[in-house]
């Protein structure tokens, strides 16, 4: 199955590994038709376990990458630049997200909704928030699968970028469930929770084709594009994941999940890359 699936086109690659993750996405939401809330402290262990997860894949699968690459042709003693310049461009472009994009986090009341002011229900504003998250983890899918036929890094830079599509996959399961479930709590029918829920990681298809094809038709950006997607993904990550998951009394246990769900990333994109 696998080597039917590498005979597929870079781009192709990279739309399945999304549809994967939104898929993902779908599952968790459909736990709405099951339970009417989600319970807090796993939400908390689930949002930590994310938050190591993309850690982890943001240096072993885009940031070593990126200097590997820039070591490989021809940027010398400066092989950090294009990881950095493009790790510090990731963030301000989630920065820039946040600011045009009214949002509201979860665990918050609606005064402290980010963005532009707005009559936005509280519904669509959590949902805006959690599309804003799925946005890098597209690219970063994308930029890896796009990276395979650009020669950013051996034969087993396949598997690693199936490693990195696992990993966000596996993470999407519970946030599927964090969205929908709060907005089923807040009065919506089961189908308004579960399609919001859904409908949120319908970008991340669309962003790993634009990141493929970004990274295939001008492959001199591939170290800049590796690192983008790093340094949006932490951006995401200290902005969203990790105070949400620290600020219910469950702090110790979040932490644990943290470093549970960096070890299962580092596992699966060092045993497969």
């Amino acid at each position: 199955m696998v080597e039917s699936f590498q005979s597929f086109s870079p781009v192709l690659q990279a739309f399945l590994a999304g549809l994967f993750t939104w898929g993902c996405t779908i599952f968790g939401a459909s736990f709405v038709f099951l339970f009417k809330e989600v319970n807090r402290k796993f939400l908390d262990i689930m949002n930590g376990f994310a938050a190591g997860v993309m850690i982890a894949a943001s240096f072993w699968s885009l940031l070593a990458p990126s200097i590997s690459y820039a070591e490989q042709n021809g940027y010398g003693t400066w092989s950090w630049v294009p990881a950095v310049v493009g790790f510090l461009a990731g963030g301000l472009f989630l920065r820039l997200i946040d600011v045009v994009i009214p949002h509201l986090h979860f665990n918050e009341p609606i005064e402290n909704r980010e963005g532009p002011k707005t009559k936005a229900s509280k519904n669509l504003l959590l949902f805006l928030a959690v599309t804003i998250h799925n946005i890098p983890e597209g690219l970063a899918v994308g930029v890896a699968f796009g990276a395979v036929v650009s020669g950013a890094a051996n034969g087993d830079a396949f598997l690693s970028a199936l490693g990195l599509a696992l990993g966000i996959g596996i993470q999407n399961i519970p946030e599927g469930s964090a969205l929908s479930m709060p907005i089923r709590a807040a009065g919506s029918s089961r189908w308004r929770a579960f399609n919001l829920g859904q409908l949120s990681a319908i970008v991340e298809p669309i962003a790993a084709v634009i990141g493929a094809v970004a990274v295939i038709t001008m492959t001199t950006i591939l170290p800049y594009a590796l690192s983008f997607a790093a340094g949006a993904m932490i951006f995401v990550v200290v902005e969203q994941l990790i105070p949400e998951s620290q600020t219910n009394g469950n702090k110790d246990i979040a932490t644990l999940s943290l470093l549970v769900g960096f070890s299962v990333m580092m596992v699966l994109d060092v045993a497969l890359g």
